[in-house]
């Protein structure tokens, strides 16, 4: 595979700022989407589109089509056992906030313990916050060493308490960048009787992801992060969970049968899907896994290994630039969060801004970290298979010159 030919599917990567070609680093935000993803969308809208489930015409069976047979390509691509296990969502914090309303306000009680680490995004945190409000149940953490980045062994022996109902973590983390290594977490949560969700915003798009072999009782991904467009989300859940949660929305196509007192719900997965769902936005999905898969997720791994050391190996060349988390290239994820002394990071992102270079600032939606770490915001670097070497050179260039933009003298 080569990368030059890849980046002629992303007409954004054309692009200039300022007479520099763009050179987008913000891709643990969102992806760029391919050609052949919106051609993918185009088509549908000028062939099929219609209102799934709902009609016997002929743009209405279309649409359905392509709407049912996404879910098929999705369950194949995280190795669900039934496209009944597979629910669309607008993203992955729906994804959790769903899990939480229809199974955690439902199934704990006071002095039941829910339990996630300090590395979370916002959207694996404040939904369990709420669930602690309404049930009386106890919100506690994991806690990472401030220098590697790794869990502390003494706060992973927090799994084996038997008052955890429910364990939530992320598969990769969008600052520090490590892989948790979910398997032996998860065997270790059941063993002791917890219900297991993954967070796999920034594991899906990246690598291979089979849940029937994680074991993991939920995860969660969006279109977005992996070339799809915004607004397709993703809700894995085993069938027998599924099955005894209430129905998040209610409405049009979740039902069996409306009386003018009581309504039955539809079998899985529609009684989680209410409304007219975004047919464009699963169309894109497949279309990006269908793309993905041609890409392969070895090349993606390892053109992001390459990208990710030679980023790291010219940032510590940088005495003024902190590593956040590991600086070992083997054990980050496509994605490097730093600080540079003496300028703010929305400063840093607006400089290299100007030289076409994007980059997020913040605390990435994950301030608990920011606040244990006693970091206000980073910056962040994140690739994807689309970025080449130069680009990780060019990026390199502009940092070291940061500093002198602000009026230090290096």
């Amino acid at each position: 595979m080569n990368t030059e030919i890849i980046r002629k599917d992303f007409p954004i990567l054309k692009q200039e700022v300022n007479g520099h070609p763009i050179v987008y680093f913000d891709n643990a935000a969102t992806t760029q989407r391919p050609e052949p993803v919106l051609r993918a969308v185009y088509n549908y809208d000028i062939t099929g589109n219609g209102n799934p489930h709902r009609g016997a015409h002929v743009l209405a069976i279309s649409a359905s089509q392509a709407y049912d047979g996404s879910k098929e390509t999705v369950r194949d691509f995280i190795h669900a056992a039934s496209v009944e296990e597979i629910i669309y969502t607008r993203n992955a914090t729906e994804s959790l906030n769903l899990i939480e309303r229809s199974y955690a306000e439902t199934h704990l009680k006071k002095g039941d313990r829910i339990l996630i680490t300090i590395a979370e995004h916002h959207s694996n945190l404040v939904p369990w916050q709420r669930a602690c409000e309404k049930t009386g149940a106890e919100l506690d953490y994991i806690y990472v060493d401030k220098e590697t980045g790794h869990f502390r062994e003494e706060d992973l022996a927090k799994i084996d308490d038997p008052r955890v109902k429910i364990f939530s973590f992320a598969q990769v983390s969008n600052v520090l960048g490590i892989d948790f290594d979910p398997a032996p977490l998860i065997e270790r949560a059941h063993r002791h009787g917890a219900i297991v969700i993954m967070d796999g915003a920034q594991g899906a798009p990246h690598k291979h992801t089979d849940v029937q072999a994680l074991d993991c009782d939920f995860y969660t991904f969006s279109g977005h992060k992996m070339c799809a467009l915004t607004g397709i989300g993703v809700l894995y859940g085993k069938k027998a969970l599924l099955e005894e949660m209430e129905p998040f929305l209610r409405g049009g196509d979740m039902i069996e049968q409306v009386k003018e007192q009581e309504t039955t719900f539809a079998p899985l997965p529609a009684r989680f899907e209410a409304g007219t769902q975004y047919t464009e936005g699963a169309v894109s999905l497949a279309a990006a896994i269908h793309y993905l898969r041609h890409i392969g997720f070895d090349f993606i791994r390892e053109q992001e290994r390459k990208l990710t050391a030679r980023a790291l190996e010219g940032m510590k060349q940088l005495s003024f630039v902190h590593i956040v988390g590991p600086d070992n290239p083997e054990e980050k994820e496509g994605l490097i969060a730093f600080t540079v002394d003496g300028v703010h990071p929305e400063d840093v992102a607006q400089i290299l801004s100007a030289d076409g270079i994007c980059i997020r600032t913040g605390h990435h939606c994950a301030e608990p970290l920011h606040t244990y770490l006693g970091i206000n915001s980073t910056c962040r670097a994140s690739f994807y298979f689309y970025n080449t070497e130069d680009e990780v050179d060019y990026f390199l260039d502009k940092l070291a010159q940061v500093r002198k933009v602000m009026g230090y003298r290096d």
